[in-house]
């Protein structure tokens, strides 16, 4: 079956039936991102089986409680994402403590953090995460996607782009007549190779930043 080779899986925007996604099962056994942002789900109680995921979005959702079930079914989670939902006390995100892996946890957006001191409590109860809503405990900001920008954009110079087939050589004295009228026409080249190497350089910061989003989803 498929599930097996699947790693990555976006469902956002899918609509969830008493707390399941049809054909989301624990068959998916080689996952290590899912998301599903904004599918109505209140509870976690059906969540299947993923050992080997290691981030989960659920933002722009109605869940409240219930993230006990996290560790038991995903217990390899480095990266988990609540923003958008209904919890509001310190004891629910408590008991995401037994997920030992977890370095980043994004509750933005939800009530707890209109709580007076919130993030230090939830930095002392989670001891294992580093990043909360994208910010250590000295504000320092999670790394962004400068990295990624640079790796893609080095990706991207190394591409090798096919060659127009009207660029092909042809044979020799094919364009003796244009070069005598070169000298005439230097300028309008010039700024036209100008014109060219801007657009090709925009060309590839576009997908540069495709591919840093594609990176982002995979994170």
């Amino acid at each position: 079956m498929f599930q097996h080779q699947v790693s990555e899986l976006v469902l956002d925007n899918c609509r969830s039936s008493d707390g399941e996604i049809e054909g989301l099962s624990d068959s998916f056994k080689e996952l290590e991102f899912l998301s599903m942002a904004n599918v109505e789900l209140s509870s976690l109680a059906k969540l299947p089986q993923l050992t080997k995921l290691r981030k989960l979005e659920l933002s722009d959702n109605s869940i409240s409680g219930g993230l006990e079930v996290l560790a038991e079914r995903c217990p390899n989670l480095t990266y988990l994402n609540l923003s958008g939902n209904k919890i509001k006390d310190l004891s629910t995100v408590e008991a995401l403590t037994n997920l030992k892996n977890l370095k980043s946890l994004d509750l933005f957006n939800c009530e707890i953090t209109n709580l007076e001191d919130y993030r230090d409590n939830i930095f002392r109860k989670l001891p294992q995460i580093t990043y909360l809503d994208g910010f250590d405990q000295e504000d320092n900001e999670a790394p962004d996607s400068e990295e990624d920008f640079a790796l893609c954009f080095a990706e991207c110079e190394d591409y090798e782009y096919p060659e127009d087939e009207d660029d092909e050589a042809g044979p020799p004295g094919e364009f003796e007549e244009e070069d005598e009228e070169e000298g005439e026409s230097d300028l309008g080249e010039e700024e036209e190779e100008v014109g060219l190497s801007y657009l090709m350089k925009e060309e590839i910061h576009v997908r540069c930043a495709l591919l840093c989003d594609y990176r982002k989803r995979g994170i």
